[in-house]
């Protein structure tokens, strides 16, 4: 028991450094992973918002005009319009809080700690949950 084989403290620091250096590149890995799943999710959300927007302006225009017909009175055909929206506007303000931010709040946090199948590969070979 006390012969050690020659080298053992030199080894053991070496396989302590590479996991270390293992483990800090599975945490660089896993967070550019998350970055890109948030960046994606940016872009898809952007892009759906950029013609979302686009369709909500033309049929606010045809609604204007439709409006306008029907009054014979552009001034209060896009004024109807325009109060609709301002409806929406105070809507959209006083539930911001109970329903919108919740809502952003965890659909980033589902894609920061969302488990992917590795994740859980591993935590059941070591025990962890």
């Amino acid at each position: 028991m006390d012969q050690q084989e020659p080298n053992y403290f030199e080894r053991t620091e070496k396989l302590i450094r590479q996991y270390i250096e293992d483990r800090t590149l599975l945490l660089k890995l896993t967070a550019t992973e998350k970055i890109a799943r948030l960046a994606a999710a940016l872009v898809i959300f952007l892009v759906i918002s950029l013609v979302g927007f686009l369709l909500l302006l033309f049929i606010s225009i045809l609604a204007g005009y439709l409006f306008s017909v029907w009054t014979e009175s552009y001034l209060i055909g896009f004024g109807i319009v325009t109060l609709v929206y301002l409806v929406l506007l105070v809507l959209v303000l006083t539930l911001r809080k109970k329903y919108l931010d919740p809502l952003i709040t965890n659909t980033v946090v589902r894609i920061f700690f969302d488990k992917t199948a590795d994740d859980d590969g591993n935590n059941q070979q070591t025990g962890r949950a």
